[in-house]
């Protein structure tokens, strides 16, 4: 028998990494990408313990979902409306309204409404694939060996990197250049994954990230980007590519490390369920 703890992440980084090359850099295929992760963590589930427990399967704490849901929109409004209030970007109603397959345009505040309710149900089958594996297992493994800020800073920098050939041979960008494009959003990503890591550790439950991932994918993908017009430096600031999100989730960063304590050792039993 494989060694538990060390052993089981480095066997769990190999088979993700390894089914995401296989899977290729082709953008349809995301669905299928971000499935990766939670296969390989589900095959060295099986393989050490024989069973599924210990991903959080449980809905706990209905309170830090709500947040969940409710922080990536609550962030995006503060960016994205800075940008349109500043001239840095525009705003483009046509850019979000749809409904063209009902035989009529739907007014924009029906299309909102519709893609964070409706649409938020397939954007969270998408999230549940990389969340089984980042935050139901790596994060997991991580809190059980070392601190919470080092349980962050490498589950933060695996799922960053982990993201780099889609954004060097995919398209994954906003149109800024790569070296720009590389180094903001691994610095939004480390700094959002102490949110996904403290709201996992701290409910006990997976369904806290699985939602935090799902809302953040749908407000700013596929609501907030689509209403905004580029006026040449807008890019810089929004999407995930831009420092507007990179320094919000920074702010969340901070509280979450200075709340660290709510995430004692007692927490990390919760993990087994």
């Amino acid at each position: 028998m494989i060694n538990a703890g060390p052993s089981r992440i480095v066997l769990f980084l190999i088979l993700t990494f390894a089914l995401s090359a296989i899977v290729g850099l082709k953008m349809q295929l995301v669905f299928a990408l971000m499935w990766c992760p939670g296969i390989a963590a589900i095959a060295v589930r099986l393989l050490f313990q024989r069973n599924l427990q210990g991903f959080g399967w449980r809905w706990r704490a209905t309170r830090l979902e709500i947040v969940s849901y409710l922080l990536p929109p609550a962030l995006a409004l503060v960016v994205y409306g800075a940008v349109w209030l500043t001239g840095l970007g525009g705003f483009q109603a046509a850019g979000l309204v749809s409904g063209r397959d009902l035989g009529h345009q739907l007014p924009l505040l029906a299309t909102i409404l519709i893609r964070a309710t409706v649409g938020f149900t397939g954007s969270a089958i998408f999230a549940l694939g990389e969340e089984i594996g980042w935050r139901g297992f790596l994060v997991s493994e991580l809190a059980q060996l070392g601190t919470f800020a080092t349980t962050c800073w490498i589950s933060g920098a695996t799922w960053a990197v982990w993201h780099y050939p889609m954004i060097l041979f995919a398209g994954y960008n906003s149109g800024t250049p790569k070296w720009f494009a590389l180094l903001v959003f691994t610095w939004m990503v480390v700094a959002s994954s102490f949110v996904y890591a403290w709201m996992r550790l701290r409910s006990g439950s997976l369904w806290t990230p699985v939602i935090l991932h799902a809302s953040h994918n749908l407000f700013i993908q596929r609501i907030f980007d689509p209403l905004t017009t580029d006026r040449g430096l807008t890019n810089f600031v929004t999407t995930e590519f831009g420092v507007g999100l990179a320094i919000a989730y920074t702010a969340c960063a901070l509280y979450c490390w200075r709340r660290r304590c709510d995430v004692p050792a007692a927490c990390k039993r919760k993990i087994a369920f």
